[in-house]
């Protein structure tokens, strides 16, 4: 009888020890399972804002949004405002993030920004000299269509116009906000001169 008893007691314990692991083994595999379930949760939070980082750090949006202001200052025939939004654009371009640029938008951005800061620096620089600042113009909007081609257009319908006589008969392109054409190049003595060559979307 006394061997039956122990023999039970040994049995009960060995059951106990063995739900006892089967408990262990199970929150283990919880606790793997939520771990595993917290890194995901993680690590998508990080892409997000990494993702959102690069969209907010790139000024492509402000960097277009000076341009135009430069353009409609020259339609108006107002070197001193264009002086203003020529220099916001270099102020803009001081705060780009290059660690925001994927490769193939680096390659893009290195090929136009130099050229843009240069005519947007001689356009601030000659708020008196309205002929000067057109001058640039020319060149800044061709690296403005450029920089459109490979940036995108800051979330709003552009137009791509061209003035035939522009740029001594030779023929120039801007870019520009609204269809109705208003040329920077020739100000209050042509305003309406040009036509519209593209829609950008």
């Amino acid at each position: 009888m006394k061997n039956i008893i122990i023999g039970f007691a040994i049995a009960a314990t060995t059951l106990a020890a063995c739900n006892n692991s089967n408990n262990n083994t199970a929150d283990s595999k919880n606790d793997t399972a939520i771990a595993t379930q917290q890194q995901v949760i993680k690590d998508t939070a990080t892409t997000q804002s990494t993702t959102a980082t690069s969209e907010a750090t790139f000024p492509a949006e402000e960097i277009i949004k000076g341009y135009l202001q430069l353009k409609n200052a020259l339609a108006k025939d107002n070197g001193k405002d264009a002086a203003t939004a020529g220099n916001v654009i270099i102020a803009t371009l001081a705060t780009v993030d290059m660690k925001s640029l994927s490769a193939e938008q680096m390659k893009s951005y290195m090929a136009l920004a130099d050229d843009i800061k240069e005519h947007a620096e001689h356009i601030g620089e000659n708020a008196g000299k309205i002929e000067h600042q057109r001058e640039h113009f020319i060149m800044l909007s061709k690296d403005m269509a450029d920089f459109v081609k490979a940036f995108g257009n800051g979330g709003q319908t552009l137009y791509k116009d061209f003035c035939p006589m522009a740029n001594d008969n030779k023929g120039a392109i801007w870019i520009s906000e609204v269809k109705e054409i208003k040329n920077p190049y020739l100000g209050s003595k042509m305003p309406d001169c040009g036509t519209v060559k593209e829609t950008i979307k």
